[in-house]
């Protein structure tokens, strides 16, 4: 119950943050535009048009990890490899952009940013893949003894010896 609540909420809280992303980068965009800026001669009307597309992509690769997030969290299954790589990177990219944000910005933004990233990876370790149990109504039979003396793997969480 609680690793669904976590990816419904990062779904939410990735949604907020790519429609505040694109608003941004649409205010900077026309900014760009309206007062002709040019950095090192660079042609205004090519940055406003690479600010817009910045936006865009963005906004669209975090409501991709927030639409894997709530089919994670709809299914309560853990996501594909697939959805693991793009929710992997997401993470990856939360942890940049916190520390650029903490250097550039303030401590507010690196505490959201750093929220979002603990959403995101407590999503991907809530949905780890466990070990299948033996005898769990595979194969047909019900009991113990023809698998050639294989012992069942310990119960999640129990540490295993490394010696024979």
């Amino acid at each position: 119950m609680l690793r669904r609540l976590v990816a419904g909420l990062a779904a939410i809280v990735l949604v907020v943050e790519a429609a505040v992303l694109v608003l941004v980068h649409i205010v900077l965009g026309r900014t760009t535009a309206n007062q002709s800026m040019s950095i090192a001669g660079s042609d205004p009307d090519v940055m406003s048009k690479a600010t817009y597309a910045m936006g865009a992509g963005m906004g669209a690769f975090l409501v991709l990890c927030a639409v894997l997030a709530a089919v994670t969290a709809l299914r309560d299954r853990s996501p594909g490899r697939f959805g693991r790589v793009v929710l992997i990177s997401g993470a990856v990219a939360h942890g940049v952009l916190g520390v650029l944000t903490v250097a550039l910005d303030s401590w507010a933004a690196f505490a959201t940013m750093m929220l979002i990233l603990c959403l995101l990876v407590l999503t991907l370790t809530s949905y780890a893949a466990r070990p299948a149990r033996h005898g769990s109504g595979e194969g047909g039979s019900s009991g113990g003894g023809g698998s050639g003396g294989e012992t069942p793997p310990p119960p999640f969480g129990e540490l295993k010896p490394t010696s024979p």
